[in-house]
């Protein structure tokens, strides 16, 4: 462990890390710069905003065998939301980063390569790339600022600091393309995890947290929207992103004081099936409705969404369109494509549709920045009841899974909530079953040779070709459009 003197405030600066280039002093936030010989100041690093993660610089746990300590901290911010990246330090002297975002964690280890990945600029969500020799898709593409810093570091970070990075998935792996110091990259490899997995240690608890962000990190809050004063409930830490239900203003609140980012005009109130801040009771959790979102595709087909919470169970989506309702999580492991189908865990998902799907109304909490018009490409795979679905932007893709929900089951979690809504009405089987129109062709074939029974009967040899013919003349072109439908 080396130790050195604050160049601003004369503090004791320890650095554990001998990958470390710089710390930030934990009493006048000044960047102090490992030099022994000749302690440099990088001038002040700012505060982290309102701090909701349960971790913290002493957090201990242990990750694939190896115990860490977490040392330094940097908090990233992009134009959609933002992020915590906690600087470990392995018992064996290596380092890692565990990413937190929304109650999501990741770790990741530097992975040295010789080889030299494509350009930040060329990369595209959904790409197909090679990277440190192996075969990977593009998730994530992001210019992020950061915003504060604290602990060891092991870069020299300063004001307006920016990250450039790419995220890259392979089933449940995980490699990150950092290109902030230039081309080529630094490369970290490594997995999504959870909380749990990690067996934490040092974590803060629910008192330590509202000490230092006046608010409980999870728990259900209420503020006045700045803009109509009307009152907004949401996640403190959990959701950075509010959409007041009354004005439509568009809320920051993961600011120290709440910023109003757009003003929202007045619209006529969008009555939902379930409301915001309604609660549900699924097993021994607690899930509540801290968003709504209604979305349609180019043909005009709506559908809505409601974004659930739960402190256990993390984010849940519950989709409600004119065939019924759906539960849907999002992915840690992707899916591999295998031309217009894709296997998870050796199980094929044929394609389904593909289209755009643009919002088209939205309130209460997100844990990312959502806006009337905002718009994402959609392709759906189905296996049995089940459907995997990719929503593709400029900068990023994400796979969510999801399985029918009986309204019976939705009921049961919402008791009086739902106690007036119907079941949708159901479509005839010939309609569903990928056939109607060859069901069509046989019925009709049935009919006309019920009614040449008699010419049949009398002139076989004369009739039976053109009867023949007419019934392919029926069933041919319905095998195409049954088949068309499909597509």
């Amino acid at each position: 462990m080396l130790t050195l003197s604050c160049p601003s405030c004369g503090a004791e600066v320890r650095f554990r890390s001998h990958a470390a280039v710089m710390a930030v002093c934990e009493y006048c936030r000044t960047g102090v710069l490992k030099d022994p010989g000749s302690v440099g100041d990088l001038g002040k690093i700012a505060e982290v905003l309102e701090d909701f993660s349960p971790i913290q610089l002493g957090t201990a746990g242990t990750w694939n065998g190896r115990s860490f300590t977490v040392v330094g901290r940097l908090q990233l911010r992009y134009d959609a939301g933002f992020w915590n990246e906690w600087y470990l330090l392995f018992g064996d002297g290596e380092t890692g980063w565990l990413g937190d975002a929304s109650g999501q964690f990741t770790i990741t280890v530097d992975r040295p390569t010789d080889e030299k990945p494509s350009p930040f600029d060329t990369l595209r969500p959904g790409m197909d790339v090679t990277a440190a020799g192996e075969r990977w898709v593009v998730a994530d593409v992001r210019t992020a600022r950061c915003t504060g810093g604290q602990g060891e570091l092991p870069f020299r970070v300063g004001d307006g600091w920016e990250a450039k990075v790419a995220d890259l998935r392979s089933a449940g792996r995980f490699l990150t393309l950092d290109y902030s110091d230039g081309y080529p990259p630094k490369v970290y490899d490594g997995t999504s995890v959870t909380l749990e997995s990690l067996r934490p240690q040092l974590l803060r608890d629910d008192d330590a947290i509202r000490q230092t962000a006046g608010r409980y990190r999870g728990k259900v809050q209420a503020l006045d929207c700045p803009a109509c004063g009307s009152g907004i409930k949401y996640l403190p830490g959990m959701t950075a992103n509010l959409v007041c239900p009354s004005c439509r203003a568009h809320l920051d609140a993961a600011s120290p004081q709440v910023a109003v980012l757009r003003a929202g005009e007045k619209l006529a109130a969008v009555r939902t099936t379930l409301p915001l801040g309604a609660e549900a009771k699924v097993g021994n959790q607690k899930l509540t409705v801290i968003g709504v979102m209604r979305r349609a595709d180019d043909e005009g087909t709506e559908w809505t969404e409601y974004l659930l919470y739960g402190p256990r169970s993390g984010f849940t989506w519950l989709v409600e369109t004119d065939e019924g309702w759906q539960r849907s999580n999002a992915m840690d492991s992707w899916p591999a494509r295998r031309g217009d189908s894709v296997l998870l865990h050796n199980v094929g998902y044929r394609r389904l549709y593909a289209y755009p799907a643009r919002v088209t109304f939205a309130a209460g909490a997100f844990n990312w920045r959502v806006a009337v018009g905002d718009t994402v490409q959609v392709e759906e795979f189905e296996k049995g009841q089940e459907r995997l679905t990719a929503e593709r932007t400029d900068h990023e893709i994400t796979w969510s899974r999801s399985k029918p929900l009986a309204l019976d089951q939705l009921k049961a979690w919402f008791p009086g909530v739902l106690k007036d809504v119907m079941p949708p009405l159901r479509k005839p089987a010939a309609l569903t079953d990928g056939s109607r129109y060859r069901g069509a062709a046989k019925f009709l074939i049935i009919v006309a040779g019920a009614l040449n029974a008699v010419p049949l009967m009398v002139n076989f040899g004369g009739t039976i070709a053109y009867t023949i013919l007419a019934g392919l003349a029926l069933y041919l072109p319905a095998i195409f459009l049954d088949n068309n439908d499909s597509q």
